[in-house]
């Protein structure tokens, strides 16, 4: 049984990146979720939303637009050709919804400020139907500072949509860094605390390790179990293998495919007490063998009894492993210049499936998302 009520239904989104204003990008969303399509199809600006999203939930939205562009860079095509974009959230529940919409405009110097914010929910029956205009300080989002029962549940819903990216595998990468012990509450969008929050699950959620551990095993067969004790405050991800001797391995130790996967298993294989109601992944193949990617497919499956699951990729590994219903094909309309969205479904594709899977119908172009 899933943990929250409510849960993310559908977003839409108007001139961001490359979304035009005139034509919104609208996506509906169910427990699992794969946005399949080609590069510059507009998948990572859909992650890019919902990381734009968690930095305005708390109070950072000014900071996001300077760590990552100006305001030329998130409106479509440049703040004087679009110089609002506008996005409405909804989370249901049977008879019960919350929306949030807002809208980001171009002011100088490169800056995008908050013009407006709204929310509307229904709690039960037609009575207790309500709208409301957020009053902000044009900075960050009015949401932040809620004290208000209803506009803290709308804050947390949408601050609950985490995006994480394990791209970064390097010798520098965080996820390879020691981290603070003190930090491991939650995992990190880029596995900072890696080596923490797996410290933190040891001692606190031993089944949740324990499935960790085991998962990693089956894909890096040298790996018998992590070696972790704090130093000073800090933790190390640190591990031995499975030889008769008793050395102590480092994470730079770990192979790039071995340590994403880790990363990914730490995340869709933590308590559901501790994990986000909306997991955002982009491109979680990178570097996996094929046989990681079965893992993986069963470990989406596994937290999406917990949480919803939004996965970006080129993988036809993982899109044959989920059923047509789960795949949202993203591409680029060449008659609106834009990104567009087509929801699939078994029943449309019912007579090719039983003689296609799923890569196959991609790779023929049945059913769209390849290069134009």
């Amino acid at each position: 049984m899933k943990r929250q009520l409510k849960r993310l239904k559908s977003i839409e989104i108007q001139g961001f990146k490359s979304i035009p204003f005139q034509h919104p990008l609208k996506l509906e969303f169910g427990d699992i979720n794969i946005l399949l399509g080609a590069n510059g199809a507009g998948k990572s600006n859909i992650i890019s939303f919902f990381k734009m999203l968690g930095f305005m939930m708390s109070g950072n939205l000014q900071r996001f637009i300077a760590e990552y562009g100006t305001n030329q860079k998130f409106l479509y095509y440049g703040a004087k050709k679009t110089p609002t974009m506008c996005a409405t959230l909804r989370f249901e529940a049977q008879s019960f919804y919350d929306v949030y919409s807002f809208s980001l405009t171009k002011a100088v110097p490169d800056r995008l400020i908050l013009t407006t914010e709204e929310i509307e929910w229904q709690h039960g029956n037609k009575d207790c139907y309500s709208k409301k205009t957020l009053q902000s300080d044009f900075n960050e989002s009015a949401l932040v500072n809620a004290t208000d029962v209803t506009e803290k549940e709308i804050r947390n819903l949408m601050g609950s949509c985490k995006v994480y990216q394990f791209s970064d595998s390097s010798i520098s990468s965080p996820m390879r860094q020691a981290s603070a012990v003190d930090s491991a509450h939650y995992l990190q969008a880029e596995a900072n605390n890696l080596a923490s929050f797996l410290y933190f699950l040891k001692n606190n959620y031993h089944d949740s390790f324990r499935r960790i551990s085991e998962y990693v095993r089956e894909v890096v067969p040298q790996f018998h179990e992590f070696y972790l004790e704090p130093e000073r405050g800090y933790m190390s991800l640190k591990w031995m293998d499975n030889s008769a001797n008793d050395y102590v391995l480092s994470a730079d130790q770990f192979s790039d495919g071995s340590i994403r996967f880790i990363a990914l298993a730490t995340l869709l294989l933590q308590p559901q007490e501790t994990m986000p109601f909306v997991i955002i992944i982009d491109e979680p193949e990178l570097g996996l063998h094929p046989y990681a990617i079965d893992m993986f497919n069963e470990m989406v499956k596994d937290a999406s009894k917990h949480a919803q699951i939004i996965v970006a990729t080129q993988s036809t590994a993982i899109i044959d492993g989920f059923s047509a219903d789960d795949v949202t094909v993203i591409e680029r309309n060449p008659d609106i210049q834009g990104t567009c969205a087509r929801k699939l479904t078994e029943k449309e594709y019912q007579d090719w499936l039983e003689e296609y899977t799923l890569s196959e119908l991609w790779n023929k172009n049945i059913i769209g998302g390849r290069p134009i």
